[in-house]
C-alpha cells in the first residue's frame, strides 16, 4: 500500500513538511490554488530549490505582507512566489482562537477530508495549549500557531497529503533538541510545553539530542500526532520517491532537513484494518535469587521515578529449586542502557537480557463525567472510533472521596454509572 515515511532525524516543522511534500511531487501552484479557498489574505508563498548541508531540497516559506502589521513570518527567500494581497490587513491574526480558526476552515470550500484533518490538527494544539494555560480549548489564543503562516502550514500540509493520494503515514522516532526558545509566553526550555503536551497526549516517546535548538515545533508535532500511525525505524518500505524539506537554521550536529520517503509498504494484513497506535519499547529482564526484598522495592520506586514505562517482578523457581524473582523493566529504546546500568548497580544481577517489543495501543484520551459528588476524570480507550475501554481515574476519585468523606468505591460506582449512561 502507498506509504509516506517521515524520517525526522532533525525534527519537523510545518514549513519543512511542506517543502518535503513539494519535493516529492506536490504541485506548488495547485497547493496555492487550494489554499486560496480559505479566503485568507495578506501573505506570500516562496518556494525554491536550495542546498542545506550539501543536500538539495525545497525551501518553503510564508511571508506576511508588510501591510499585514504582523510581519513575523518565516525567512524570506527568492524563488517561485505566490502572492495573496486582496486584504493584506490581518493584524488580528495573533488573536485567533481555536473557534475562529475552525470557523475559517469550516466556511471554506476545501474538500471535506482536508477540513476534517485540518481542524483535527488544530484541535490537538488547542487541547495542549488549554491544558498548559488552564482554559477551555475553544478559548485558546493561538499566538504563533494562530498566525497566518502557521494556518497555511497546517492546512497546506493536509492538502499536500490529499494530493499525494492520502498515503499511510509512518514516522521515525522523534528526536528533539535542547536549550531554550523564546515564544509568546516568554523564555521556555526545549521541548516547549505545547509540543510535549501534543506528543504526550498521543503517547509518543520523545528523545532529546545535544542540538541546542528547537527541532520539533508545535505545528510539526500536531501534524505527526494526527497522521503518523507509528514511530519507529523504516521497515518493509520500498522507496519510490524521496523528498527533502529544508529548514532555515544551520544546525550543529545534523543537517536541518526533513526527509520524506514515498513508496510501497507491506499491506495491512487485517481484513478490517484497525486504527490502533503502534510503537516499540525495550524489555529488560534479569533473574534474581539473592536480593533483599527492601532493596527490590526501592529499585521499583527508583526506576519508575526515573521514567521507566513499567517495572514489575514475578515469582519464579530457579536452579536447585531456589525461589527467586524475574525483574522486568519496560522502557523507551533510548533509555535501555540507562536502565540496564541501573539494574546492574542497584540489584544483585550480574547481567540482563534485552529485546525489542512491538506494541499495539488504543487511542487514549482523558474526559470528565458528572457525578452527584462532582466531576470525575475518566480514561477512555478507542479503537476505530469506538470506546472499548473506560475507567475512572484513581487520583480524581480519591480527591473527591477525601473531600466528600465517602468511600472511594462509592465515587467509582457513580463514575462508572455516568460512563454507562
Amino acid at each position: 500500500m502507498k506509504t509516506l515515511y517521515l524520517d525526522i532525524f532533525s525534527g519537523i516543522s510545518g514549513d519543512m513538511f511542506l517543502g518535503a511534500m513539494i519535493d516529492l511531487g506536490v504541485d506548488a501552484t495547485a497547493l496555492e490554488t487550494e489554499l486560496a479557498k480559505l479566503s485568507l489574505d495578506g501573505y506570500q508563498l516562496h518556494v525554491c530549490r536550495k542546498t542545506k548541508a550539501n543536500i538539495e531540497g525545497v525551501k518553503f516559506d510564508v511571508h506576511l505582507l508588510p501591510s499585514g502589521g504582523d510581519d513575523h513570518g518565516h525567512s524570506h527567500e527568492h524563488g517561485h512566489s505566490h502572492s495573496h494581497g486582496h486584504e493584506a490587513n490581518d493584524g488580528s491574526s495573533h488573536k485567533r482562537t481555536f473557534a475562529d480558526i475552525r470557523s475559517l476552515i469550516t466556511g471554506s470550500v476545501l474538500s471535506d477530508w482536508v477540513k476534517k484533518k485540518s481542524i483535527a490538527v488544530f484541535r490537538r494544539v488547542a487541547d495542549a495549549e488549554g491544558k498548559v494555560h488552564g482554559m477551555p480549548p475553544e478559548k485558546v489564543h493561538f499566538h504563533e500557531v494562530g498566525a497566518v503562516d502557521s494556518i497555511v502550514d497546517i492546512v497546506g500540509g493536509c492538502i499536500a497529503i490529499e494530493q499525494l493520494g492520502k498515503p499511510r503515514v509512518l514516522a521515525a522516532p522523534i528526536t528533539e533538541g535542547s536549550g531554550w526558545v523564546d515564544c509568546a509566553h516568554g523564555r521556555f526550555p526545549v521541548p516547549t510545553a505545547a509540543t510535549l503536551e501534543i506528543l504526550g497526549s498521543r503517547g509518543v516517546t520523545v528523545n532529546q539530542c545535544d542540538e541546542p535548538h528547537e527541532l520539533v515545533t508545535p505545528t510539526g508535532a500536531a501534524l505527526l500526532a494526527e497522521f503518523a500511525e507509528s514511530f519507529g525505524l523504516m521497515c518493509g518500505v520500498t522507496p519510490e520517491r524521496i523528498g527533502y524539506g529544508l529548514g532555515t537554521r544551520d544546525t550543529l550536529t545534523r543537517p536541518n532537513v526533513l526527509r520524506a520517503v514515498l513508496g510501497q509498504a507491506e499491506a495491512v494484513r487485517e481484513a478490517n484494518p484497525l486504527d490502533w497506535e503502534r510503537d516499540t519499547i525495550t524489555v529488560i529482564e534479569t533473574n534474581l535469587d539473592d536480593i533483599n526484598a527492601e532493596h527490590l522495592g526501592h529499585f521499583v520506586e527508583t526506576a519508575l521515578g526515573g521514567g521507566a514505562l513499567d517495572v514489575f517482578h514475578t515469582s519464579i523457581q530457579m536452579k536447585k529449586n531456589r525461589p527467586g524473582v524475574l525483574l522486568t523493566v519496560l522502557c523507551a529504546d533510548a533509555d535501555a542502557d540507562r536502565f540496564s546500568e541501573m539494574i546492574l548497580r542497584e540489584t544483585t544481577a550480574l547481567g540482563v537480557r534485552r529485546h525489542i517489543a512491538d506494541r499495539r495501543k488504543l487511542h487514549r484520551e482523558v474526559a470528565t463525567v458528572e457525578t452527584p459528588l462532582g466531576q470525575v476524570r475518566v480514561k477512555l480507550g478507542r479503537l476505530n472510533g469506538e470506546v472499548v475501554q473506560a475507567a475512572p481515574e484513581y487520583e480524581s476519585c480519591r480527591e473527591i472521596a477525601d473531600k466528600a468523606r465517602v468511600p472511594i468505591k462509592a465515587v467509582y460506582a457513580d463514575a462508572q454509572k455516568a460512563l454507562e449512561n
